[in-house]
């Protein structure tokens, strides 16, 4: 035993072998996210959404990510990454990975959903396919709805090329003037339906039985506007006519601690996300090289940043088709749960203060969260309400009872997360609106961004002050509370409560406070917390006592963790990691990790909470919005919250026990970095935890 124990401290830890690619993990992801869309489980309206979040997810790949990885190669510093690879060998492979991809989109496409769709009267046909009587009815509707709003753009030595905004889809258009051609470009616009369509005859119409869906017809824009060119360069001879797209850099680079007005800063900084560096160009690959070539030269780019792939371009706008009257084709709507403790409660304190409340989301409604807010909005006794703003979306129930909370004896605190990635422009408008109504308004820490997810009121109760808390693992986003898991969690603990106002003091004022009583704090303490957690069961390992960690997050990539998990797992701590997208660790090591289980679940439902549990009953257990990676250990603020009462924990042990046997939705991290999809055993029929959370309360 003893020659066995010093083989395991013989293992170098931070060996590359050791550790997946964070860029090729988060790919694998996506590669989980498209496998829905061939899931017959999933109705087909919502597989074909599976498209479109798939193609957004990777957009927004190559936006931040692979930009980043361009820069690098620019800069020529070296950037070392656990796993070891260089930035050009992870582009390498990022290249490789999404030729792959876009085939695999394609085909999905073509040999399964559109077929599909036509069996259910959805027929997205080619403009050359239609018949001649429905060209001519396009054509009407081009003149009127579609010419009016299009600018065609001559590049020539009089016209120089035009700026590309980012993610637009264009047509290069290529003519003959006076027997030399020249070329144009002409921006499909946004403002318009990508899919139109078909205007039906009224004999196909009558033709449709009671109760049946009629036949739809849909054919893309771009391709009504290359068929009706002539309209748009009248005397023109058009040689031919090709799409693309650009991606551009929409990583926000602000400094803060040089800008007087960080509000005004970000303004500034959004306006260049459509004029940023070009990082890809999509071209449909029936575009000839030379062209290629030649925008890639007007682009200021290197060909193997250069995507050809089947039409149609910009597979994000299938969303629209998920918008059409077939509710027969979708998931059917569902009502969320109220727990009988707030059901049957006077009003949302009063259940707090009969005992902790803690929901899962979407199972368990977000309408107390909204109710949380708004009555502490409009009860006399209220005497503030501190809330942090991360993603809240537009018409935000949420920050309008904010709004409306503002009188003389209501002190209302707000932290609106500016810097919230591709929330910045909405953060702004809310922020304004909020600063015009008298709120106090903060932008939080100088270099952090506040992910934390929190709201305190202070109530008068008799002849003291009661506080509550409501904390969460998810935005105080009700639209997304329906398709994301999360928790919310309330309670009226004084030492949390304390806790939650010097945190929000930390992030108002100039509080330097670093001791919590119950909460685990980022950037103050939370790695060192988490750590001596991890070791806490190691050490019982050791000793003989057992030892176990549970956890479920977003990602894992923190190295200093994962080399605290590889100890931990040679201790011979049992480790079962629910992890979603990037996971850097590898399990089933043997000497390293061969204690370890990952697996990650991708389904209807977007799995975003997260879970931290120690020991064998799980006698520790915590919640919060902070992913086990060295941003939201090190770069962020971030509050992970205590389960104080048993019922929570065990509420939490039963979760992640069906969560770990799906055996519908998961996908198991394999030693090598790959991920194969759980199947049930022979003769079971598969378990799927979502579908079982729907029909049981949490």
């Amino acid at each position: 035993m003893a020659e066995t124990t010093q083989e395991k401290k013989a293992v170098n830890l931070s060996d590359p072998s050791l550790y997946i690619n964070r860029e090729l993990s988060w790919l694998g992801f996506n590669d989980r996210v498209l496998a829905q869309a061939r899931d017959e489980r999933h109705p087909l309206l919502d597989r074909v959404r599976f498209v479109n979040i798939s193609e957004t997810n990777l957009d927004e790949f190559f936006m931040i990510r692979v930009s980043g990885l361009q820069q690098q190669v620019a800069s020529e510093l070296p950037n070392p990454v656990p796993d070891g690879m260089t930035p050009e060998e992870q582009l390498g492979r990022i290249r490789e990975h999404a030729e792959r991809f876009f085939a695999e989109q394609r085909e999905i496409l073509e040999k399964e959903l559109f077929p599909a769709l036509e069996r259910e009267g959805i027929k997205l046909v080619a403009h050359d396919d239609l018949l001649e009587w429905e060209q001519k009815e396009l054509r009407g509707l081009f003149v009127k709805d579609v010419l009016p709003i299009l600018t065609p753009l001559a590049i020539d030595p009089a016209h120089p090329f035009p700026h590309i905004s980012n993610l637009s889809l264009n047509l290069l258009v290529v003519l003959k003037d006076r027997g030399r051609e020249v070329m144009a470009r002409v921006k499909v616009p946004i403002t318009i339906n990508r899919f139109v369509k078909v205007p039906p005859t009224e004999e196909i119409e009558e033709t449709a039985a009671p109760g049946i869906h009629g036949e739809i017809k849909f054919v893309r824009v771009e391709e009504i506007i290359a068929a009706n060119l002539d309209e748009l360069f009248p005397g023109k001879e058009i040689s031919s006519c090709h799409v693309f797209q650009v991606t551009r850099n929409a990583d926000l680079v602000i400094e803060e601690d040089e800008a007087s007005d960080l509000l005004q800063a970000i303004e500034d900084e959004l306006e260049g996300r459509w004029f940023g560096q070009t990082v890809r160009l999509m071209v449909a690959d029936s575009m000839p090289d030379a062209l290629r070539d030649w925008l890639t030269e007007n682009l200021n780019m290197v060909g193997d940043s250069v995507y050809a792939v089947q039409e149609p371009l910009g597979l994000g706008d299938l969303n629209e088709l998920t918008h059409l009257d077939r509710g027969d084709l979708l998931y059917p709507p569902f009502t969320p749960h109220i727990p009988p403790e707030i059901g049957t409660a006077r009003s949302i304190t009063q259940a707090i203060r009969q005992g902790d409340v803690l929901l899962y989301h979407p199972y368990d409604s977000f309408a107390p969260v909204v109710e949380f807010v708004r009555a502490a909005a409009s009860d006399q006794n209220v005497l503030a309400i501190k809330q942090t703003l991360y993603r809240v979306g537009s018409n935000s129930p949420i920050v309008e009872a904010l709004l409306g909370a503002r009188d003389e004896q209501t002190q209302v605190a707000v932290l609106v997360e500016l810097k919230a990635r591709f929330d910045e422009e909405p953060n702004i408008v809310w922020a304004r609106q909020l600063e015009a109504r008298g709120v106090h308004v903060a932008y939080g820490i100088v270099g952090l961004k506040t992910h934390a997810k929190m709201c305190l009121v202070v109530r008068r109760e008799g002849k003291g002050l009661r506080r509550y808390a409501h904390m969460g693992t998810g935005n105080y986003n009700p639209t997304t509370a329906r398709i994301y898991t999360d928790f919310s969690y309330f309670t009226d603990d004084p030492n949390i409560a304390e806790d939650s106002t010097d945190l929000f003091n930390y992030l108002t004022g100039y509080s330097e406070q670093e001791e919590y009583n119950e909460l685990l704090v980022a950037p103050l303490a939370l790695r060192e917390k988490f750590v001596a957690l991890i070791r806490e069961q190691a050490a019982r390992a050791k000793e003989g006592k057992g030892g176990r960690i549970s956890c479920k997050m977003n990602s894992l990539t923190d190295p200093k963790i994962i080399e605290e998990l590889y100890l931990a797992s040679q201790a011979g701590v049992k480790i079962e990691l629910v992890v979603r997208g990037i996971c850097c660790l590898k399990p089933g090591l043997e000497g390293v990790s061969e204690n370890i289980r990952v697996v990650s679940l991708v389904g209807r439902f977007l799995e975003h909470a997260r879970i931290f549990a120690f020991g064998e009953g799980y006698e520790k257990v915590y919640l919060g919005s902070a992913d086990w990676m060295q941003r939201n250990l090190d770069r962020r603020v971030e509050n992970v919250f205590p389960l104080r009462e048993k019922r929570h924990r065990d509420q939490i042990r039963r979760l992640l026990d069906l969560q770990l046997s799906d055996t519908a939705n998961a996908w198991e991290l394999n030693p090598d970095g790959a991920y194969a999809r759980v199947r049930p055993k022979k003769d079971e029929d598969p378990l799927d935890s979502q579908a079982l959370l729907l029909e049981e309360p949490f």
